[in-house]
C-alpha cells in the first residue's frame, strides 16, 4: 500500500496522454447517456464529463486496481457523480462496477447499461451488492471528513483483503479552509500531520498500514476557491 503526492503539473498532462493512448479517457467524447437526455438525443451524445485536473489520480487508481486485482474484481466508487474512474475501468475491461452518490443525477451518467448507479450516502447506507474488492473515492473524503465514519463504512463495504483507494486535496503545511464550505460540507485540504494521523487510525481500525509513504510536495498545480495546493493519493487494504 502507498501514499503519493502530485509533484508537478506535467504529471497531470502525462497521465491524460496515457489515458488517451489507452482509450480510457472520456472527456468530451461520444458516450451513451441514460434517461431523459439520452432519449432526447438518441441515447448517445457528446458530453463534457470528468475533470482534466483529475487525470493523475484517476490513472493511478486504475493502474493500482489492474496491478492488484483480477478483471472480475467488484469495484465501488463513492461520490461517483461526474467521476471518471468507473468509466475508465469499464473501458479497461472491468465488468462489475457500482457507483453511489447523493446526487440523483448519478443515474444519468454514461455507460449506465454496464455500470450500476445508485443514489445514497455511502457513509450511512450500503449499495445493493454485499461487499466489494475495491472502494474508490476521487476527491471525495475532503468534503465533510470524519475519519471514524469513513473507517466504519469501509469495514462494512470492503471484503477481507479489499482495498480503499482515494485521492484528496493536500499541502504539507496546513491551509485554512474555515468559512469555505463546499457542497454544503466543511472542506479540508489535508496537511502532512492530518494524513499521518489518519494513517495511524487506519492501522488501529484493522487495516494494513501503508508503506512507501511520501508526503513531500514541490509545486501547487491546483488553484480553487483562492487556495493553491496539490493532490494526494493513498491506498490501503483491509486485513484478511
Amino acid at each position: 500500500m502507498a501514499v503519493r503526492v502530485l509533484q508537478e503539473r506535467r504529471q497531470i498532462d502525462e497521465a491524460r496522454a496515457e489515458m488517451d493512448r489507452r482509450s480510457l479517457s472520456t472527456l468530451s467524447q461520444d458516450v451513451p447517456v441514460k434517461g431523459l437526455v439520452g432519449r432526447l438525443l438518441g441515447r448517445r451524445c457528446t458530453v463534457e464529463r470528468g475533470n482534466p485536473l483529475k487525470s493523475w489520480d484517476v490513472l493511478a487508481t486504475v493502474e493500482f486496481i489492474e496491478a492488484n486485482y483480477p478483471r472480475t474484481a467488484r469495484v465501488l466508487d463513492v461520490g461517483a457523480w461526474n467521476s471518471e474512474v468507473l468509466w475508465a475501468l469499464h473501458r479497461a475491461g472491468f465488468p462489475d462496477l457500482t457507483g453511489i452518490d447523493v446526487n440523483p443525477e448519478v443515474r444519468e451518467m454514461p455507460f449506465a447499461e454496464a455500470i450500476r448507479y445508485e443514489v445514497g450516502d455511502y457513509l450511512k447506507s450500503s449499495p445493493s451488492a454485499p461487499s466489494f474488492d475495491v472502494v474508490t473515492a476521487i476527491s471525495v473524503i475532503e468534503h465533510g471528513f470524519d475519519a471514524q465514519a469513513l473507517l466504519d463504512a469501509l469495514r462494512r463495504l470492503l471484503a477481507p483483503g479489499g482495498s480503499f483507494v482515494a485521492s484528496f486535496d493536500y499541502w504539507p503545511e496546513k491551509i485554512d479552509t474555515s468559512g469555505s464550505p463546499l457542497f454544503g460540507m466543511p472542506w479540508t485540504i489535508f496537511s502532512r500531520a492530518e494524513v499521518e494521523a489518519f494513517l495511524a487510525k487506519t492501522q488501529a481500525a484493522g487495516f494494513e498500514q501503508a508503506d512507501g509513504v511520501s508526503l513531500e510536495a514541490r509545486e501547487r498545480p491546483v488553484r480553487f476557491a483562492d487556495r493553491d495546493y496539490t493532490f494526494g493519493w493513498l491506498a490501503f487494504r483491509r486485513a484478511r
